[in-house]
């Protein structure tokens, strides 16, 4: 035990690493790179730059494309949110749209009938010690298949999404490495599926089957599940580290207002996207003097943003949505309208309801674990079914049990998050996947599966 102000030796590790992982990600994209906001351009140039209509590119001509790519593949040339701007983005946008144009009421059913599947399987008669994110991304696989298919989702398919998001996620979050051969089985499914006519939906007719497989692959079991978990987990463990939060939702369940304000909090203090770039076709003026020439890539930080104009930004505090000024507030949850907006703005908030209702409904929620936003330890937390009376001793020996291992793991996984994440920028430059992408003449082949990968990728 660490007493008074004293901290443990290794307190610097996991800072030092992350400083670290900083500068190895700095270099990626060379010296033609802007974050905003920042000291001298504040939250009002952000806005304005991200609504610019010249800010419209995606990945030609950045460095950092190549990272994402690398971490995506198979098929990010197809993924919707890396289409350049044009007729193809507009159509596969369309299809996004149609897809997830389901009625609330119908998708407020399947998003809950999926989670409570996965919640009835734990115990109701002791204590889970449970990951919130590996616990519910099954949930959310099933909930996306229905939404593609629309038909339940047989446990395969289940296992073969929730493993393909695993693997994706974990190489974004660096801590593992890619698994392609993992991703690989999702797609030859998907194209199963596609050749024999069982996507009711039409698909993007510019693309072909092939690039069908993984433009579903990459927008709805990749990118879909992926947000659905790691939001359920940020709110969810939000409310396990603030017990009068979650008791006031437990004693009001249908207080959709204060769930709402919960929801928002936990989206503004913890957002899903951490930085989103963009790569400016044409002159961006940033001020009266100075100007963002074509090609610049532009990086909007999502938390610096959404901490300006908030009293206490630090501080977890739904009441905060009650004043109508704060709605005005700088908060992006889903990007802006006027640039590539997230498809799912209107679904996410109606499952994330139903998903929140049904584990309250179930279970208590008590954690001692960090909360930060790239959440990499998958929020771990104590679920204690509704009627158990835990022993006070027992549940405190637990709580400590997660507060240590916590420490432990920020350590000893902050370390190979600086290790796996060298290891994949070195191999993502070297295979320059955007790149050769925009530098090889177009003829339909999905140049991606053309070249062969060393075997580091495959973990």
């Amino acid at each position: 035990m660490v007493s008074g102000n004293r901290r443990p030796a290794s307190w610097w590790l996991p800072r030092t690493v992350v400083a670290l992982r900083v500068r190895v990600f700095e270099k990626v994209n060379g010296d033609r790179v802007v974050t905003l906001p920042n000291s001298a351009y504040g939250p009002e140039v952000f806005e304005r730059v991200y609504a610019h209509p010249a800010a419209n590119g995606r990945s030609a001509g950045a460095g950092l494309s190549d990272l994402f790519w690398y971490w995506l593949a198979p098929g990010p040339e197809v993924h919707q949110e890396h289409l350049e701007p044009g007729e193809r983005y507009d159509e596969v946008a369309a299809t996004t749209r149609r897809i997830l144009a389901g009625s609330s009421a119908a998708l407020a059913e399947a998003a809950g009938r999926a989670v409570a599947d996965v919640l009835g399987t734990l115990p109701g008669t002791r204590v889970s010690l449970v990951r919130l994110r590996d616990l519910l991304m099954p949930a959310w696989a099933a909930f996306a298949y229905e939404l593609v298919f629309q038909q339940p989702c047989p446990p395969h398919a289940r296992d073969l999404i929730t493993a393909h998001a695993d693997d994706v996620i974990s190489a974004l979050k660096c801590t593992g490495l890619r698994h392609p051969r993992r991703r690989a089985r999702l797609t030859a499914y998907l194209r199963e599926r596609i050749a024999a006519g069982a996507v009711p939906h039409r698909l993007p007719a510019s693309l072909t089957p092939a690039e069908q497989a993984l433009y579903l692959q990459g927008t709805f079991f990749n990118t879909a599940v992926v947000q659905l978990s790691e939001a359920t987990a940020h709110v969810l463990l939000a409310l396990a580290r603030h017990p009068g939060v979650q008791r006031r939702l437990s004693e009001h369940p249908d207080d959709d207002r204060y769930l709402a304000r919960v929801i928002d909090e936990t989206l503004r203090l913890y957002p899903l996207f951490g930085i989103a770039h963009r790569i400016t076709t044409d002159e961006v003026p940033l001020d009266d003097t100075t100007v963002l020439p074509t090609g610049s890539v532009v990086c909007f930080s999502y938390p610096d943003y959404q901490a300006t104009g908030h009293e206490r930004p630090d501080e977890f505090d739904p009441d905060r949505w009650a004043d109508p000024a704060v709605r005005k507030a700088r908060y992006i949850p889903f990007g802006v309208a006027a640039n590539r907006p997230c498809p799912a703005w209107r679904v996410s908030p109606i499952v994330l309801r139903v998903a929140v209702r049904e584990m309250l409904h179930r279970f208590r929620l008590d954690s001692t674990a960090s909360h930060t936003r790239s959440n990499p330890h998958r929020a771990p937390c104590l679920l204690i079914p509704r009627g158990l009376t835990p022993g006070r001793r027992r549940l405190e020996t637990m709580r400590r049990f997660v507060r240590l291992r916590d420490a432990v793991e920020d350590v000893t996984r902050g370390v190979r998050q600086l290790v796996l994440g060298t290891v994949m920028v070195l191999h993502a430059r070297r295979l320059r996947l955007a790149g050769r992408y925009f530098e090889e003449p177009r003829s339909g082949r999905c140049p991606v599966a053309h070249h062969k990968e060393s075997k580091v990728s495959n973990g």
